[in-house]
């Protein structure tokens, strides 16, 4: 319990001494403010919009499109990764246009997207899709291809096929490496996805911040990015702890 005290004490610590030194900065005036507002009013324009509903409206929308993009880029990694390790030579073929789009920002995207898709909603999903898709391919390829060759000579003795050796060996090796990918590609797509509502979304969370901005609400910009923050962190949290319960270790990503 004690340790748990501790342990939750030094993150309060540290966001107690920064709102703290926000105060003061907006009390002594050394920021007007239009630039920086004070925390009693960035406090008092997030409990009004949470009271309208206006906020838990734009969480849900984000929130559907993060799940439904990260979702389809999920069974397509999977997928491409089964390939990959049923038939190891098939990676020749595709492995150079993975990595090439690897390398390309999804947000620069966006242009070609909405001359192609306009800025409905396959626009945003296409582009959380392309940021969530790599790190869980290149995890899901990592634990596919990266099997103890021990434990498939066994399946082979036992006289498993090669898709039976895939569902009885492999995959079980490799579910730790599959969930620490999700865990990953699922960050990635909440920045995906604020970034294309700031550009092709008339809802959710990017959508209200840019809408703030150019109406020079610094308050609701501020509440919005820290919203984003807060449901960007449990969602991960949560993750991780279904990860801890089901592997009964840790689904450490590298970034705790």
């Amino acid at each position: 319990m004690k340790h748990r005290m501790k342990r939750a004490a030094a993150p309060l610590a540290g966001i107690g001494a920064v709102v703290l030194v926000w105060y003061m900065v907006s009390r002594l005036g050394l920021l007007s403010a239009y630039v920086l507002p004070p925390p009693s009013k960035v406090w008092s324009s997030f409990i009004k919009m949470l009271v309208t509903g206006e906020l838990w409206k734009d969480i849900y929308i984000s929130y559907v499109r993060v799940m439904k993009g990260f979702s389809i880029a999920f069974v397509l990694a999977f997928l491409l990764g089964m390939v990959r390790s049923l038939l190891p030579a098939s990676g020749r073929y595709y492995e150079f246009i993975v990595q090439f789009f690897r390398n390309v920002p999804p947000l620069s995207m966006i242009p070609l997207l909405i001359l192609w898709c306009g800025i409905g909603e396959m626009t945003k999903t296409v582009i959380i899709v392309l940021a969530s898709f790599f790190p869980m391919y290149l995890n899901i390829v990592k634990g596919f291809t990266g099997c103890d060759r021990k434990l498939m000579e066994v399946g082979e003795m036992f006289g498993y096929s090669k898709g039976r050796r895939f569902l009885r060996i492999v995959l079980p090796y490799a579910l730790a490496d599959i969930l620490v990918g999700m865990r990953i590609g699922l960050g990635y797509s909440w920045r995906a996805i604020i970034g294309a509502e700031m550009v092709a979304a008339s809802t959710g969370l990017g959508h209200m911040i840019l809408f703030a901005q150019q109406m020079s609400r610094t308050d609701k910009v501020i509440v919005g990015i820290l919203v984003i923050g807060i449901v960007g962190y449990v969602t991960d949290r949560v993750f991780a702890l279904a990860i801890s319960k089901l592997l009964k270790g840790s689904g450490d990503n590298g970034w705790d």
